[in-house]
């Protein structure tokens, strides 16, 4: 049996949000290694621990692996007491594998497959007993299936569940069932796990940063640096409680919102229903759903009854859904697939009706618990979020390594130094070590989130909520930005222009208003194909079919008390509602055709099927009809051809092509079907009668081109990705900005594979099959060749399909030149950003979080649009309901990422400054007393670097992106000048101490803090200590990111206050500071005002410096490397683009096999 193997996925499961988005935690490619306690090993183990007075427990805890590969041995997976986890992003995790005795002939209840794959016999005491091996990663239980030779996740044993096995589980599961299935599955639980305080404190104690700061005060106070050492431990403590307080809160908070325990009722084999805890609920499990609603505890299937559902803590979406019964069927379940039939865990339950005998409640089959959920998959992206691959923070601990080789340096230097002299044995170890707390300062990765903190923090007071900080500075690297169409670029919600029936004889007149149509089908339709529902008297639903029913005047009724009379009234049917006509219409016509219409059976809307059908009856039962609503194409494919009118195209063309958002409707007679009930959608949603169209108009938001415009001078690309119409989203792009008004669209149309002829694309020309002739047609791409024209491309979902499939070598130049995709599933809107990353570009996408949850998880920076303040649907939640808060999240972003360089910059200089004085004064046989490091780490740099980031981002969109690596030119070339500056300043101020006719020079016989106050001591510190106020303002940046310094008061005036502070202690420190300081008081005041000068000419030098830095003085140096290209592939295909001749191929015929590939270096 292997020692190695791989966590087995299921092939489909339930895909998200029913199951872990492979995108927040993508460990379908876990590698499994198995591992055995060896107990000698153990003890030995144990010993070593003691011995090393716990160092090596430090070390295990840091490098689980090591303890692992120390303790025990390898063995195979089926063996195995603790396995090691490596996922796919490299990282490693230790786990311990459980084991649970099964009752006999549990095991059995749940089928063949569970009792053949989940029985692991093993021989105990003689007697053979069956034991369940699992373990628990991330929340999720994973088993040991012996036949799969690997560890599976629990929700194998339900992948298979079809449509028709679902509502076998109707009838409900048997005790002795119930319990086989909790102790495989587990209990029905999202725990987050709540620490307790001592556990949190060793954790926190352990971190290596408090572990450097320990190794640091125990080395200041063996030096006799007392008082310093005592404040930097205090600072230490309130620094690690202040954690403890903070983790330990929001560890409970996420707890309190993850964890739901609550009273349900489920049905027994038996037929009686039970009480019991959600906490015991199973998949496979029958629920009752009452008539008021419940917090759902758990992912269920809705078999029985509609049910009207606030999905908004998933999804951001504000706007109730009517979820209906799971179609019977023998394909397989899917949760994503069946989105409009499951109901998600942690969603509010408002009402529920039609399922029971009576008038109220439902029922459904749970699928899912605990972390296998929707609820649960989106808590655990928030306990266990998806590494950030982001340069900033990667470069962040290289640059760490390179401060260490720096202090590796100072510290040889300052050992050879300090042996030349008469320095102890235990001094020279003690000092240099020393060295190396100095140059590389403990608290920098603190630091570093500091301007992230802020922008946080301002970023809320503007009604934009962040769930994960370190994304704040990834917006400042968005190089693209996605936004979904209806409700983000344009307004939620749509007025009826006018409705045009259509028939084998053409289209008639256009109706401006539905309710002036006369009595027939159209109306009909119109009145009855929606599923707007009644909550306490008031229609809710979907704002375009709230407009829709209130157009044809028409009102809703649903069942109330005893529903047999309504039932009755339509010929026995189940009545889902009924749909009335206006009372003075029925008068004034007289007529059977405008009576009222019950709705027996509903087939919601599909954003994959574009479409949605009801069933309806005549009073009596009589009549019954089928009316389907969606897109025209999908409409129009689903209809009897010689039902469609000849002109539907051109019509469409024209419609769409004015902004409206049209849409299509059809029937079908249904005479002959015995049961409605049971009907199956497709048979429903075939052989249809064309009717007509119904226009919306959908008005642009405002802000919508104003923002575009923003984005567009910005040099920030713009796409649009919507499900609507690619006519209707080519209008949107024109009239919000981004296609301009002198640029062309190119269509891309793909066609698969089918039996009849090769896949073929092709790239036509707006409008080029119009009146234009074909002389101006030959003018128009030919200047488009030439560069005489800008153009877009614009590409439906199907083609962007076919694309993908067939033509892949076509596929990032498309994305490159593409501004419009429309008829976008939600499935190919994920897609389409994880392409766009493919190309290295950062991409941003905004939506409303309905149907784009998962495109803006997989973005890197996804802003859902939502009046609740923190939806986990996205990173980001706007309470402003338009895209204005793009721009601003984007300047926070740039802010924050320049910050976090200014205070990196910033720390590693301060560490710099202070090593150089240091060293100087190692050589002249000196040191720094106790309280000049306290007065410059303390009062001096902390200060500085707490309100440095205080300062806001600037009010406009600079076209030049800020630099994301630390380890860049301008960046080391920088902080390399910066610091041959520094040392120069001391240096100088040191000779011209030494200089002066009054110098005395030290006691050789003396070393160390024993030769304080001297002059060499406090030259140098004085002008160290004008370079950490001097740093301060020259890596702060300001244009074209930040605002001014100035205008981070708090800053300036810090600045001021300090920089006075430190020309007091210079010019006139008085006996007791220079006491306490041990300083020495120069007499001469000439003296004392040329340190000051020197400090001036210093800043200026500097200053001048990072000037001429900012201004690409260093890219000289780059001009002997040569030109390279650059390492974002879009940037290196847009140049290839530009320079080809022959692209885009207009008005060619391409098949997979006769192409012309664009090779990129």
């Amino acid at each position: 049996m292997d020692r190695r193997g791989s966590v087995v996925e299921p092939q489909s499961g339930l895909p998200s949000p029913s199951l872990r988005d492979p995108l927040l935690s993508p460990d379908s490619h876990m590698d499994v290694q198995g591992y055995k306690w060896v107990r000698w090993r153990v003890w030995l183990c144990r010993l070593a621990a003691l011995l090393s007075l716990g160092l090596l427990w430090i070390v295990f805890h840091w490098r689980p692996r090591l303890a692992v590969l120390a303790r025990c041995c390898s063995c195979p997976l089926a063996l195995a007491d603790i396995l090691l986890i490596r996922d796919s992003f490299g990282q490693q995790h230790v786990v311990e594998v459980f084991t649970e005795e099964m009752e006999e002939g549990s095991l059995e209840m749940l089928g063949e497959l569970e009792d053949t794959e989940c029985r692991d016999t093993v021989q105990l005491y003689k007697d053979e007993k069956t034991l369940l091996r699992f373990y628990l990663y991330e929340g999720l239980r994973y088993i040991w299936l012996d036949r799969k030779g690997a560890f599976c996740r629990v929700s194998v044993l339900n992948e298979d569940w079809t449509c028709k096995d679902l509502y076998g589980f109707q009838e409900g599961l048997s005790h002795l069932e119930q319990s086989s299935r909790r102790r495989i599955y587990g209990p029905n639980l999202i725990d987050v796990p709540v620490k307790p305080y001592m556990k949190l404190l060793f954790e926190e104690v352990l971190n290596p940063f408090y572990v450097f700061q320990l190794f640091s005060i125990t080395l200041w106070m063996i030096d006799n640096y007392y008082f310093y050492g005592i404040c930097i431990f205090l600072i230490s403590v309130f620094s690690i409680v202040i954690s403890l307080y903070e983790i330990r809160k929001q560890s409970v908070t996420l707890g309190n919102m993850a964890r739901l325990v609550i009273n349900v009722t489920i049905r027994r084999n038996s037929g009686a229903e039970e009480c019991v805890s959600s906490e015991e609920l199973v998949p496979g499990d029958c629920l009752i759903i009452p008539q008021e609603g419940l917090l759902l505890p758990c992912d269920a299937a809705l078999l029985a009854g509609e049910c009207l559902v606030n999905e908004s803590m998933l999804t951001g979406e504000s706007v109730p859904v009517l979820k209906t019964p799971l179609p019977p069927g023998e394909g397989r379940y899917s949760s994503e697939a069946e989105r409009r039939h499951t109901l998600f865990c942690g969603t509010q339950l408002i009402q529920a009706k039609g399922g029971g005998p009576g008038a109220g409640g439902a029922i459904a089959v749970v699928t899912s618990t605990g972390f296998f959920t929707a609820k649960g998959n989106l808590v655990s992206s928030i306990l266990y979020p998806q590494p950030t691959n982001f340069r900033f923070y990667q470069d962040s601990a290289k640059f760490l390594l390179l401060l260490g080789f720096v202090a590796l340096i100072g510290t040889i230097y300052s050992f050879v130094v300090l042996f030349r002299s008469t320095a102890t044995w235990l001094e020279l170890v003690i000092r240099s070590l020393d060295i190396v707390t100095i140059a590389v300062p403990p608290a920098l990765p603190a630091a570093i989130t500091t301007g992230t903190f802020y922008a946080q923090r301002r970023l809320k007071r503007q009604g934009v909520f962040c769930i994960s900080p370190p994304r704040i500075n990834i917006c400042g690297k968005v190089s693209l930005f996605c936004f979904d169409k209806t409700g983000t670029l344009t307004e939620e919600g749509l007025d009826v222009w006018g409705v045009m029936e259509g028939g084998p004889a053409g289209f008639s007149e256009l109706v401006p208003e539905p309710r002036l149509l006369p009595p027939g089908r159209m109306l009909s339709g119109l009145a009855c194909c929606h599923t707007v529902t009644l909550l306490r008297g008031q229609p809710l639903g979907d704002p375009l079919e709230l407009k829709m029913v209130e157009s044809t005047g028409w009102t809703l009724e649903e069942p109330e008390g005893d529903r047999k009379v309504l039932d009755a009234e339509f010929g026995g049917h189940r009545v889902l509602c009924v749909m009335r006509p206006p009372t003075q219409r029925l008068q004034a016509q007289g007529t059977s055709t405008s009576e009222a219409v019950a709705v027996v059976q509903r087939f919601a809307f599909s954003s994959a099927l574009q479409r949605m059908s009801v069933v309806t009856v005549a009073r009596g039962g009589h009549s019954p009809l089928a009316f389907i609503k969606g897109s025209p194409e999908m409409v129009a494919s689903l209809c009897r051809a010689e039902t469609v009118p000849v002109q539907f195209s051109n019509k469409l063309h024209s419609f769409s092509s004015e902004g409206f958002r049209v849409l299509a409707l059809a029937y079908k007679p249904l005479d002959g079907i015995p049961d409605l009930k049971t009907i199956e959608r497709g048979e429903v949603e075939k052989d249809m009668h064309f009717l007509g169209f119904l226009m919306m108009k959908n008005l642009m938001k405002p802000e919508s081109p104003k923002v575009i415009n923003i984005l567009r001078l910005a040099h920030l690309r713009s796409v649009m990705v919507t499900g609507d119409n690619i006519l209707t989203a080519v209008n949107v792009a024109k009239s919000c900005g981004m296609v301009g008004s002198d640029e062309k669209v190119i269509f891309v149309n793909a066609t698969p594979h089918t039996a009849q002829s090769m896949p073929t694309l092709t790239f036509n020309l707006e409008d080029s099959g119009s009146t234009a002739g074909q002389s101006s047609v030959e003018i128009i791409t030919r200047c488009l060749y030439q560069g005489g024209f800008g153009y877009h491309l614009a590409i439906s979902g199907k083609s962007f399909a076919a694309l993908c499939d067939h033509f892949p070598e076509y596929l990032p130049k498309v994305l490159l030149r593409a501004t419009v995709f429309a008829r976008m599933t939600p499935d190919q809107k994920t897609q389409l950003v994880k392409e766009l990353q493919k190309l290295n570009y950062r991409v941003g996408m905004c939506g409303d979080g309905a149907n784009d949850c998962g495109a803006l998880r997989a973005a890197d920076v996804g802003v859902s649009l939502s009046e609740a303040e923190a939806s986990v649907a996205s990173p980001f939640t706007s309470k402003t309901e338009n895209i204005s808060c793009v721009p601003l999240l984007i300047r926070e972003g740039r802010c924050a990422l320049v910050t976090s360089f200014s205070l990196f910059r910033y720390m590693a200089l301060y560490s710099l400054t202070q090593l150089c004085s240091v060293l100087i004064l190692y050589t002249m046989k000196t040191a720094m007393a106790d309280l000049q490091f306290l007065f410059t780490d303390i009062f001096v740099v902390t200060l500085l670097a707490i309100v440095m980031g205080r300062g806001g981002p600037s009010k406009e969109l600079h076209p030049r992106r800020p630099p994301a690596s630390l380890l860049a030119l301008p960046v080391l070339g920088s902080l390399f000048i910066h610091t041959c500056m520094i040392i120069l300043g001391q240096l100088a101020a040191l000779f011209i101490t030494t200089s002066q006719d009054w110098y005395v020079p030290l006691n050789s016989t003396v070393y160390g803090a024993k030769n304080l106050p001297n002059m060499e001591n406090t030259s140098v510190f004085a002008l160290s200590g004008f370079q950490y106020i001097i740093m301060a303002v020259v890596v702060t940046k300001g244009y074209p990111h930040k605002k001014p310094l100035y205008y981070n008061v708090i800053f300036f005036c810090l600045l001021i206050v300090l920089f006075g502070v430190m020309t007091w202690l210079v010019v006139y420190p008085g006996p007791f500071i220079c006491k306490e300081l041990e300083m020495y008081d120069f007499s001469d005041m000439d003296f004392k005002m040329l340190l000051v000068a020197v400090a001036a000419l210093n800043f200026l030098v500097c200053f001048v410096v990072e000037v001429l830095i900012d201004l690409g003085m260093l890219n000289c140096l780059r001009l002997l490397r040569g030109k390279r290209q650059s390492k974002k592939e879009y940037k290196r295909l847009n140049v290839v683009l530009y320079n080809s001749p022959s692209w885009p191929p207009l008005n060619q015929v391409l098949y997979p096999t006769d192409h012309t590939v664009i090779c990129l270096s």
